[in-house]
């Protein structure tokens, strides 16, 4: 049993026992198998399943690698680790491919499977095809074999042969019951940090707030940890540690694309003329900044696998998206690993003695919105972006420039408005940015007229 609509643009996602269930789970097992063995022609094939802290996930995780286990592949299983980690393991192990269990930042009762083939998440077309795949019900016969395997061993001395000793700052870190608290101690006690950490034990029921780091109400116990014990900054992860959400010194929200700004600064100072990628939503500040430090900034479709394939084709050192998935690709693998990416942060910090505001000084001042995201329907969240894109793409206002990449994103001469569809929820994603407290509230008004039409 299961929803057509679980296969999204890069990743399958959905309510566990609602749109899919545990044969699913066996039945993509069988599929991911033998779409394996069709792109690699290997017999022999080495698989591994990681999951998340949610309570639906070990049960999920016995049915998929049962399913793999029946086409003959060789399954590790290396139990409750951060999606990150599951993507080590497929460059530490030589993997054919990996299956991360996990809802990411969606609630409880959410599951699904982030689906990596090689060393490469898929998305898009690869998605529907291993959805033909499992739908055609021609699947690999073999008698693989299913072990237990620790990777976070040799995890832990990768990153500690990377960063050696980060000189001691105070941090606090927030793993929000998800995932992360299964490696975070352990990364940042290694690399010589003693961060202070809050609900580190993994719990998929997120007793004490919503596992998105990105949304500020859930970052206010973060932000009040930060100024009570006067640390330089509070570092939240999501339910599966591949998005990143920061504080700074006085508790407040630091934006994805002012994060990335701070990252591209570094980057190029020992990069000169690197490409940097940023999705739709990230602000025209940064564009602009990236170029002002003779970067080439690339803007690009949001999506975490979208925008890693990108990096990867740009041969881009670092990118990133304004929701906190962040890429290194100049020490790092080139996939989003926010436990990692708060050690990028931890670093400069501590390299330059700066606060993050320091570290962002010089960045024109603006008038701006967060993502927000309109809870609507899968049907109503597409309507409403054509409808604005009918309402602007023939403006003949020469200071209104259209960029159809993903979505519709309008540029005005004084600032920018972005709305889209969201590609894992029955949500439309808006933002919108100015020069001024009147400019911000004109384009905000000007295209929520036009949403609100239709909600």
């Amino acid at each position: 049993m299961f929803s057509p609509v679980i296969f999204r643009e890069y990743d399958i996602r959905g309510v566990f026992n609602e749109q899919f269930d545990l044969d699913f789970a066996y039945q993509l097992g069988r599929a991911f198998g033998t779409y394996v063995f069709n792109k690699t022609n290997k017999q022999n094939r080495r698989l591994s399943i990681g999951y998340d802290a949610r309570q639906s996930s070990v049960a999920i995780v016995e049915k998929l690698s049962q399913g793999m286990k029946e086409t003959g592949a060789e399954v590790y299983i290396l139990g409750l680790v951060t999606t990150p980690v599951c993507y080590y393991s497929t460059f530490q192990l030589d993997l054919d491919g990996a299956i991360m269990v996990t809802g990411s930042h969606n609630p409880p009762e959410y599951n699904g499977f982030k689906v990596s083939l090689g060393k490469t998440t898929i998305f898009g077309e690869e998605i529907q095809n291993l959805k033909a795949v499992m739908q055609a019900g021609n699947f690999l016969n073999g008698e693989g074999s299913i072990k237990n395997y620790d990777i976070h061993p040799e995890y832990l001395e990768r990153y500690k042969k990377e960063f050696g000793q980060i000189k001691p700052i105070k941090v606090v870190l927030d793993c929000g019951n998800g995932a992360a608290g299964s490696i975070v101690r352990s990364l940042y006690n290694v690399t010589g940090l003693q961060p202070e950490i809050l609900f580190e034990e993994p719990d998929g029921r997120f007793p004490n707030h919503h596992p998105d780091p990105t949304v500020e109400k859930n970052l206010v116990d973060l932000a009040k940890k930060v100024k009570e014990t006067g640390a330089v900054c509070g570092i939240g992860f999501d339910g599966d540690a591949d998005r990143i959400g920061v504080v700074d010194h006085t508790g407040k929200m630091i934006y994805g694309d002012e994060l990335m700004t701070i990252f591209a600064r570094d980057v190029l100072q020992t990069q000169k003329g690197a490409k940097i990628v940023g999705d739709v939503k990230c602000s025209d500040r940064m564009y602009h900044e990236i170029a002002r430090l003779e970067g080439e900034p690339i803007m690009w479709k949001t999506g975490h696998s979208l925008v890693k394939e990108k990096i990867k084709v740009e041969k881009a050192p670092f990118g990133g998206e304004m929701s906190g998935h962040i890429f290194f690709a100049d020490r790092n693998y080139g996939y989003d690993d926010a436990p990692y990416a708060g050690l990028r942060l931890c670093e400069i910090i501590a390299k330059t003695g700066k606060t993050i505001p320091e570290l962002l000084a010089g960045l024109p001042s603006a008038y701006n919105t967060p993502e927000v995201r309109i809870d609507t329907t899968e049907e109503k969240k597409v309507l409403i972006v054509e409808k604005v894109k009918e309402k602007f793409q023939n403006s003949q206002d020469a200071d209104v420039k259209v960029n159809l990449l993903d979505g519709i994103r309008i540029s005005f001469a004084d600032g920018w408005a972005l709305c889209r569809a969201s590609n894992t929820q029955p949500v439309l994603v808006v933002r919108f940015e100015s020069n001024s407290e009147a400019g911000l509230k004109r384009i905000e008004d000007n295209i929520m007229s036009v949403v609100n039409q239709y909600l």
